[in-house]
């Protein structure tokens, strides 16, 4: 994983220095998501993951994205697990650099995620890997876009998060928290466009730990996009509702 971290911090960087001399078209959308995240474990090792995604344009009003992301679980020990599932995402015409049409993505996803306790500090890094089918709008012979045949990319995400509680040591029920996160895109792939970097999600919320329900997060998110052609940027500004929850589907022994 170190050494995976390397390669996308060095490819980020020369990234960074390949672009400075290009021109960019810089735009800015106003979003809200509303997210459920869910791991419950079925025993002691293995567990069910489920995150669904309802994503709005200016601000509620145009829709962005919907995306529902179920998967497997297994947990090595308390700190690390392992990961793999499938993804499916429907993409609107949204914002101010609109796609042509809308159009669908199918994607297989493997990831590991690392528990780190710092003291108050709750450190959760995770590499996720990508394999996309997007399904690119293309004129038709009748001039009208629709969703092309499916491209092949790969994706590699690296996420880190850190969470502390206001009052406590650790967060627990009854925990009100702070939490902050950035996570990074990175494309790879013959059919990739201009833009290697994909995108980067800085966030942070304030958050309240529900004994049954879970984590209820309410943040804000910077979203920044480059597009294939490399160009044009999206900055998005983003409100979000979260609930986490780790409720087990078994009973403890």
């Amino acid at each position: 994983m170190k050494k995976i971290t390397i390669l996308i911090c060095g490819v980020i960087i020369c990234k960074l220095t390949f672009t400075q001399t290009r021109i960019h078209q810089t735009g800015t959308n106003n979003n809200v998501w509303i997210t459920y995240n869910g791991d419950h474990k079925i025993n002691e090792k293995w567990g069910l993951h489920f995150d669904g995604h309802i994503r709005r344009n200016d601000f509620l009003s145009k829709p962005q994205q919907l995306l529902f992301r179920p998967g497997i679980n297994y947990h090595l020990n308390n700190s690390i697990s392992f990961s793999a599932g499938y993804t499916y995402a429907y993409t609107y015409a949204y914002g101010i650099f609109p796609s042509p049409a809308a159009f669908p993505e199918n994607r297989f996803w493997e990831q590991v995620q690392v528990k780190i306790p710092l003291q108050k500090i709750e450190w959760i890094s995770r590499l996720r890997l990508e394999q996309r089918l997007v399904k690119t709008p293309i004129k038709n012979m009748q001039g009208v876009y629709e969703p092309g045949d499916a491209v092949y990319t790969n994706r590699y995400r690296l996420m880190n998060r850190l969470s502390i509680p206001l009052k406590g040591k650790t967060i627990s029920p009854g925990s009100t928290y702070f939490t902050v996160m950035d996570e990074i895109m990175i494309n790879s792939g013959k059919n990739i466009g201009l833009n290697i970097f994909d995108q980067n999600r800085a966030y942070l919320a304030i958050g309240y730990f529900f004994a049954k329900l879970g984590k209820m997060e309410l943040g804000y998110m910077m979203q920044s996009i480059v597009r294939a052609d490399g160009i044009r940027i999206e900055k998005n500004n983003t409100i979000q509702l979260t609930l986490n929850s780790t409720a087990p589907f078994h009973k403890k022994k």
